[in-house]
């Protein structure tokens, strides 16, 4: 049955796409996910693991400590102080970006509908991250590179980009390949993007750290980097802005972009605004996809606290060092890899709202147990902990215990991430996926505080860091609720 155009006032030389051929590794499917592996580690390396602590610690809070402010203070509650406004600033900059990202997002989304064509757009929000990425090799403590205040900048413009541009690859998936195999081209993306992301910790391990720890497997650090200037971690930004710009050529020259050629993109944004306002005025008829974007709301923040604080809690109750915390991120990368794999062949057994059920399920069921770690015991005291080796890292069961929940974690979130593009795929009318995958955007940004503050304020309330950790689980249940109402339409046959 063909679809009418969603907006009758432009009118396209051909009749806009809703759907595409052929699968995951289809010439286009697998453009579409190679644009993962092409992007996504700017975001593993900088956000999450590597840049992110690295300015929050030995930039923010070593500039503060060097500046005599903290001289009246104990050394512990100097550093103690330092660090929190380290972890102050970097929330300001995901607040910042997070507030731009939600109240633009869903406008963009919208005019892709309508709009011309989406790469030209993609290729300036790539180009907007590749360039800021590289920058950031200027990061250094004491003022010797870039400003603090630019750096900061540069990280709100380079998390805008990135929202925006996953936006837009989003409003391409619909045509990526059949219907029936949008979820395993999804999750195939995913587990690319981790892969990649993997692949480069790998690197960064055995030509940096291992070398300038215990002189192997090379004597010296690759390329002359003087660890002291801590240019390990600032080279992650370069790497990442070279690996986005070569990379992401496949998916320019053989993705398949929806947008209508010619089309006046002034027109489109106005029409798109006013769609997105109607939409929300009329929320009621598209009952189902709005409790399913209520449900990720919930549920996305608490899978971001979850993962964002985990690393943190671990620090603290396992005393997991860098070497330790960086084998972590390789583990459990490599791990979210197959968990974009899984995701795609859980949804085609078993649904996409039930594969969103069982993955919500297994975060929530790898967070208590992980919650009955600590450096005396597992599970709650039954079990003492003891050393099983005198490696360099993981030396004891909850360590290994740990090691072994994250993989889970790791699988289910990254499985839930696939699923739930796949949902709303399915859940949104023909040819406006763009617009709600950027309500689909707010749905995940604009409660990021939620799980933080639960976690504050029941560490504060308990005494007991434990009790904070587990107030995530609250998110997951009214996510879960209102995920367990929503109505999927039937298949057609």
């Amino acid at each position: 049955m063909e679809t009418a155009n969603p907006d009758p006032n432009i009118r396209p030389a051909f009749a806009r796409p809703h759907s595409g051929e052929g699968g995951a590794l289809g010439r286009t499917g697998l453009a579409w996910a190679i644009f993962e592996w092409a992007r996504n580690p700017y975001y593993i390396l900088i956000v999450i693991y590597i840049f992110a602590p690295y300015f929050a610690r030995d930039i923010i809070g070593a500039d503060l400590l060097a500046s005599g402010a903290l001289d009246g203070l104990e050394p512990e509650a100097a550093r103690g102080a330092a660090n929190a406004q380290g972890q102050a600033t970097i929330a300001s900059i995901t607040k910042w970006a997070g507030v731009i990202a939600a109240l633009t997002a869903p406008f963009l989304g919208a005019a892709l509908d309508r709009g011309g064509r989406l790469k030209p757009l993609l290729a300036i929000f790539l180009g907007s991250i590749t360039i800021c990425s590289a920058l950031l090799w200027f990061a250094m403590p004491g003022g010797a590179g870039l400003p603090t205040g630019a750096i900061m900048a540069l990280l709100v413009i380079a998390y805008v980009s990135y929202t925006y541009s996953e936006v837009t690859h989003n409003a391409m998936l619909s045509v990526a390949g059949t219907p029936d195999r949008l979820s395993m081209i999804s999750g195939l993306g995913l587990g690319l993007g981790n892969l990649a992301a993997t692949l480069i910790f790998i690197a960064l391990v055995i030509l940096f750290v291992m070398p300038s720890m215990i002189g192997w497997p090379v004597a010296q650090p690759a390329f002359g980097l003087d660890v002291a200037r801590f240019e390990h971690m600032r080279i992650a930004g370069p790497i990442c802005a070279i690996w986005l710009a070569a990379f992401s050529l496949y998916f320019f020259r053989h993705a398949r972009d929806p947008g209508t050629p010619g089309a006046s993109w002034t027109r489109a944004v106005r029409e798109g605004a006013r769609s997105v306002i109607k939409t929300l005025r009329e929320a009621t008829h598209y009952r189902e996809l709005m409790k399913f974007l209520l449900a990720r709301m919930f549920y996305a923040d608490g899978m971001a606290a979850l993962l964002a604080l985990g690393a943190v809690y671990v620090a603290l109750f396992l005393g997991w060092g860098f070497l330790e915390m960086l084998c972590y991120a390789i583990f459990a990368s490599a791990w979210a890899f197959l968990g974009g794999i899984f995701g795609g062949w859980l949804d085609s057994r078993v649904g996409v709202k039930r594969a969103l059920v069982i993955e919500i399920a297994g975060m929530v069921f790898a967070l208590l147990v992980q919650l009955s770690l600590t450096r005396e015991s597992l599970l709650f005291g039954l079990v003492p902990n003891a050393q099983v080796w005198d490696g360099l890292v993981f030396q004891t069961r909850s360590d290994l215990a740990y090691l072994s929940l994250i993989s889970v974690v790791a699988v289910t979130a990254t499985a839930s991430i696939s699923s739930s593009r796949a949902m709303l795929v399915t859940l949104a009318p023909p040819g406006r996926s763009g617009e709600f995958f950027g309500l689909f955007a707010i749905a995940g940004t604009i409660t990021v505080w939620m799980g933080p503050l639960l976690v504050e304020q029941f560490t504060l309330w308990s005494g007991d860091q434990r009790i904070g950790m587990a107030s995530i689980t609250l998110l997951f249940a009214i996510g879960f609720a209102f995920l367990l109402s929503v109505r999927m339409p039937e298949r057609p046959v």
